[in-house]
Parts: structure tokens; C-alpha cells; sequence
């Protein structure tokens, strides 16, 4: 049956501005795409330091003093540790040149091997197949490359940085406006919207406080093991490892690895295979264990169902893909859930 030709303009207008709507959605996703890592990370700092900035408005009575006094103190927490790290760093790496230069020098060789003559043959292959002066240029290139590749690393993680401090004091001044403009723009009631909003605070809230617990275990055990292989300063590089398991990507293995080699190199074979088995076994893998439980009991949700979010959310968005991941999940579950309740509700009018 033909439809009147005012109900078919009015068909056509809709699918138009469906179609532009649809432009535009896509249109501002990709413009926002390359500031998804710094929003997500001022997300997630806004919603810790939401009870301390509400604390300080209800005494300054200003909204934009208690957002700025917040921010200052956020940026302290940050640039502290990680001026911590990149001190302990700079240390290891001086250190790790000084590996180098030992285990290219062919008489250090010799010595491993008249300690250890089990591992003669190898050592006598690697010193009639090897050049050295080859293998130094080599190894030379390899880290300029990656020293290259460190510095446009760091210089877009300050970048991310200073987005993140910037949005940061925009979510924690207007947060209130941010949260209702959203709920307006989506078609959920009111309750519905509210819920959808605590899961996805308790996602954040949940992978942040668990990504943590976990870093603070892996220092804790990379810790335990340089005081058993009686290693200098065990507790100091415990706290390096465990700040640095924080970092997606990096973790604890930027201090025990060359440590293992350290071990290797001044010849206690034994304790170089330890601590690299502790690292790659215990320390590197307890994260992949613990933190998926940790996540999905406070999420309420089954261990494997998080451990796939996580590493999946790692695969496709890179280390904020840690947030974004169990996000996607616990949104996609309420929004399923609140279709589910909506369709009973019909079902039964």
C-alpha cells in the first residue's frame, strides 16, 4: 500500500538525518581517535581523585580552585615515581653498558669456561664463529635504534601526558555537566543511565586498584628473589619492579634481565638460570593469574571472561586497551541486560 506522500517525505527526512548522523558519529570518532589514550587516562584519574576533590570544594566553595589544587597534587603523585623510575633506569643501563663490555671480552669467556666446563664447547664455538668487533657493531646498531625508538616513545608519552593533566582539570571541574550531557544524549531512563554509570566506574575503579595490587606482588617477589641471590639493594629494586609492572609493556624484566646476565656474565651460572626462571615463570606470569580473578570477583564476572577482556583490550586499543577492554565488556553486559528487562516489561503489558 502507498503511503501518503506527506508520511513518505517525512520517511525520507528521517533516513537522511540518519545517514548525516551517521557521518558525523564516524566523522568524530576518528577526530577524537588520536586522543583516546590521553581521555581514558584522565578518566580514570578523575574518578580516584573524585572523593579529595569533592572534599576540597566543600572548603574552598570554588570549583575551579578545588579542580586546580587537585590537579597539582595528582601531577606530584605522577611526576614523582617516575622520576624514581627514570633514575633507577639510567643507573641500570649505565650498569647494563658495563655487562656489555665484559661479555664481549673474549678472556671473561675463557674464565666461564674453565669454571664451568660444561659450557666449554658452546663457549669455544661462539669465540671461532663470533667476531667480537662484528657482534659489538651489531649490538651498537641495535641500541641506537632502540634508543631512537625510546626517545619518540618518551616524547609521546609526555605529549599523553600533558593531554591527560589537561582533560584531567576539565573532568574534575565540570563533571557533573559532562555526566549529564551524556545521560541526555543516550536513550536510556534516567535509572538506567545511573546504572550503566556505576558499572562503569566500578570497571575503572576495579582494573586500576587491581592492576596495582598485582605490581605490588611482582615487586614483592622479584624482591624476595635478589635477597635470596643476596643481589645489592633488594628492597629498592623490588619497588623499581613493582612501579615498573605498572607500565603495559614494560614491567619487572627492564631490571631482572640484565641482572640475570649480570649474574651469568661474573659466572654464577645458577643463579642467573634462577632468577630468570622466578622472572619468567613466577614474576612474569602471576599478572596473566591474579589479576583477571581480581578484576572479575569485583565485577562479578568470571575469571576467563576478564582475562580475555584485558589481553583482548590490550590487542586492540595497546596499554589503555587494559581500561578500555574490561569497559567494553561490563557496558556491552548492562546495556544487554537493560534490553533484556525492557523486552520482559513489554512482554508482560
Amino acid at each position: 500500500m502507498d503511503r501518503p506522500p506527506q508520511q513518505s517525505a517525512e520517511y525520507r527526512t528521517r533516513g537522511l538525518l540518519a545517514a548525516l548522523l551517521l557521518v558525523g558519529l564516524i566523522a568524530c570518532a576518528l577526530i577524537v581517535r588520536p586522543f583516546v589514550p590521553a581521555l581514558v587516562w584522565a578518566l580514570v584519574l578523575a574518578l580516584i581523585a573524585a572523593p579529595l576533590e569533592q572534599w576540597l570544594r566543600a572548603r574552598l566553595r570554588r570549583a575551579w580552585a578545588s579542580a586546580t589544587v587537585t590537579l597539582a597534587l595528582v601531577t606530584l603523585a605522577l611526576i614523582g615515581p617516575a622520576l624514581f623510575i627514570a633514575n633507577a633506569l639510567v643507573a641500570e643501563l649505565a650498569g647494563g653498558a658495563q655487562v656489555a663490555g665484559q661479555m664481549l671480552s673474549t678472556s671473561r669467556w675463557d674464565e666461564i669456561a674453565r669454571q664451568h666446563t660444561w659450557l666449554a664447547p658452546a663457549i669455544d664455538w661462539a669465540n671461532a664463529n663470533l667476531e667480537p668487533g662484528l657482534l659489538f657493531q651489531t649490538v651498537s646498531g641495535r641500541l641506537a635504534g632502540w634508543g631512537e625508538s625510546l626517545i619518540q616513545g618518551s616524547l609521546t608519552s609526555i605529549a599523553t601526558l600533558l593531554l591527560t593533566l589537561y582533560f584531567l582539570f576539565y573532568l574534575l571541574r565540570d563533571g557533573e555537566w559532562f555526566r549529564a550531557a551524556i545521560a541526555d544524549a543516550m536513550p536510556l531512563s534516567p535509572g538506567e543511565f545511573a546504572r550503566l554509570a556505576e558499572s562503569v566506574r566500578d570497571t575503572i575503579l576495579a582494573s586500576f586498584y587491581g592492576t596495582i595490587a598485582v605490581a605490588a606482588l611482582q615487586g614483592l617477589l622479584a624482591g624476595l628473589m635478589f635477597w635470596w641471590l643476596d643481589l645489592p639493594s633488594p628492597a629498592f629494586w623490588g619497588i623499581v619492579m613493582g612501579a615498573l609492572a605498572i607500565v603495559p609493556f614494560l614491567g619487572a624484566f627492564v631490571i631482572w634481565g640484565p641482572a640475570a646476565i649480570a649474574l651469568a656474565v661474573s659466572g654464577e651460572v645458577g643463579s642467573a638460570l634462577i632468577l630468570t626462571a622466578w622472572g619468567l615463570l613466577v614474576v612474569g606470569l602471576i599478572d596473566n593469574v591474579i589479576y583477571p580473578i581480581l578484576v572479575g570477583k569485583r565485577l562479578s564476572l568470571h575469571s576467563l571472561v576478564s582475562f580475555i577482556a584485558i589481553l583482548g583490550g590490550l590487542a586492540l586499543f595497546g596499554a589503555h586497551g587494559i581500561v578500555l577492554g574490561p569497559i567494553c565488556l561490563a557496558s556491552t553486559a548492562m546495556l544487554h541486560r537493560i534490553w533484556r528487562e525492557r523486552r520482559a516489561q513489554l512482554a508482560a503489558s
